[in-house]
C-alpha cells in the first residue's frame, strides 16, 4: 500500500471509509494466505500442548507481546493453563517462573527480535520445548525452536509497510486456532467454559437456573388439597415477593401453580365460593417447569416464548426446588433478545418490552 496524502474527514468521508475497507481487505487477504500455509507443524503444536503437564508460557516483544497476552488469556479461558512472560523481565528473574514441564510459545514475525532470540537461547538450556510463530523457519528464532508455525510473507496493511498490522492479526488468529483446536481435542464444553467465566454478561448467560432461582424457603408452597383461603393465609409473603404459589401432591411432586392472576380472575368472575374449595380446582395443572441444572438462557427463552412470569425449578422427580420470577431476570432480557429474535422471530418480542422498543429491536435484528 503506497504512501498517500493525509485525508480530510470534513471533505472526504467516502475516501476515509474506502481506506478503512482497504485496510480490512488487506488483513483478510493475509489471514487467507496464512490459513492456506498452515501445515503439520500446527498439528504438532496442538499435540505438544495436549501432552504438556505444566503451563503454556507465551512470550513476545512490542505489539507481538500484546498479542501474546491475549493468546495466553484465551488459552486459559479454554482450560489450558497459560501465562505471559515479557522477554526483558525474564532476564531479570521471571525466567524462574518457567518449569521443565512447561512449553514456551514465542511470537516474532521477523524471527530476529533481539530480546526473543536471547530468551529462546536461555529457555533452550533449560530443556523446555519452544514453539515459534514467525515468518519462516530459516530465522534465528526458527532455528532455536523445536516447532515452527511459519506464517510466510505478509504485507502489512500499514501504508508505509512499517506498523505491525497484518502480521500481528495473523499471529492472533493462529493463537485463536491453537487454543480452540486444543479445547476441541479435550472435549471442552460450554459447562467447562462457564466455570471460567462466572462474571459479567457472559457469566450470566452461562449461569444455571439454581444460581438465580429463589430457593424453596423464599417461595410460597402449599398442598393441593388445601382451600384457596387457607393457602393465601398460611403461605403469606416469605422473602421477596412472588406472584405465584406452587402446589404439590401427596408425594411432594409439583402438581400445579396458582398465581395472582388466577386470584384476580376468581374475583372478576364473582366466584367467591371457590375460595373455600380445594385450590386444586382452580390451579393451573401441569405448569411449565425447568429442570435444575439447565442454563439461565434456556429459562429466559422459555419464559419469553410461553409468556409466563413464574417458572418453577424442579428436580428429576418433579419436586419443586425453587422458582424463577420474571423480576429476577428482566434485567437480563436484552442479552438474550438478539439471539432469540434471530433464531425464532417476532414472538420473542412480545414480553417485557414497550411496543416502540420492540419495533426498534425488530428493525435492528432484521426480522
Amino acid at each position: 500500500m503506497a504512501s498517500r496524502p493525509a485525508l480530510s474527514l470534513a471533505g472526504e468521508p467516502e475516501q476515509v471509509v474506502a481506506f478503512g475497507r482497504e485496510v480490512l481487505q488487506r488483513e483478510i487477504a493475509a489471514l487467507q494466505a496464512v490459513a492456506g500455509r498452515l501445515d503439520r507443524q500446527f498439528a504438532r503444536t496442538v499435540e505438544l500442548v495436549m501432552e504438556c503437564r505444566g503451563c503454556v508460557v507465551v512470550c513476545g516483544m512490542g505489539k507481538a507481546g500484546l498479542v501474546g497476552q491475549k493468546i495466553a488469556a484465551t488459552l486459559s479461558s479454554l482450560g489450558t493453563r497459560s501465562y505471559f512472560v515479557h522477554p526483558a523481565e525474564a532476564l531479570h528473574g521471571d525466567l524462574g517462573r518457567i518449569h521443565k514441564e512447561d512449553i514456551v510459545l514465542v511470537l516474532s514475525y521477523s524471527g530476529e527480535t533481539e530480546e526473543i532470540v536471547g530468551f529462546c537461547r536461555l529457555v533452550q538450556t533449560m530443556g523446555v520445548p519452544v514453539v515459534a510463530i514467525t515468518r519462516r523457519a530459516e530465522t534465528t528464532v526458527g532455528w532455536l525452536a523445536d516447532v515452527v508455525i511459519a506464517l510466510g510473507p505478509i504485507e502489512e496493511a500499514c501504508p508505509m509497510g512499517l506498523a505491525p498490522t497484518s502480521s500481528t492479526t495473523a499471529m492472533l488468529a493462529v493463537g485463536d486456532a491453537l487454543a480452540l483446536a486444543v479445547a476441541r481435542m479435550r472435549g471442552f464444553t460450554a459447562e467447562d467454559f462457564a466455570r471460567f467465566h462466572p462474571g459479567g454478561s457472559l457469566g450470566r448467560k452461562l449461569a444455571t437456573v439454581q444460581e438465580v432461582m429463589r430457593p424453596l424457603e423464599q417461595c410460597r408452597l402449599a398442598h393441593q388439597a388445601q382451600t384457596v383461603r387457607e393457602v393465601l393465609v398460611l403461605t403469606g409473603r416469605p422473602g421477596r415477593r412472588t406472584g405465584a404459589i406452587m402446589l404439590v401432591d401427596d408425594q411432594g411432586r409439583l402438581s400445579g401453580i396458582f398465581t395472582d392472576s388466577d386470584l384476580a380472575r376468581l374475583f372478576e368472575q364473582r366466584a367467591d365460593e371457590k375460595l373455600d374449595g380445594p385450590i386444586a380446582n382452580v390451579m393451573t395443572r401441569c405448569p411449565i417447569t425447568i429442570r435444575v441444572g439447565a442454563r439461565l438462557a434456556e429459562a429466559v427463552a422459555l419464559m419469553a416464548e410461553r409468556k409466563i412470569s413464574e417458572l418453577p425449578v424442579v428436580d428429576g422427580e418433579d419436586r419443586p426446588l425453587g422458582l424463577i420470577d420474571v423480576t429476577d431476570v428482566v434485567a437480563l432480557w436484552p442479552e438474550y433478545f438478539t439471539d432469540e429474535i434471530s433464531r425464532r422471530g417476532r414472538p420473542y418480542l412480545t414480553i417485557c418490552r414497550p411496543p416502540a422498543e420492540r419495533e426498534r429491536m425488530v428493525e435492528e435484528c432484521g426480522t
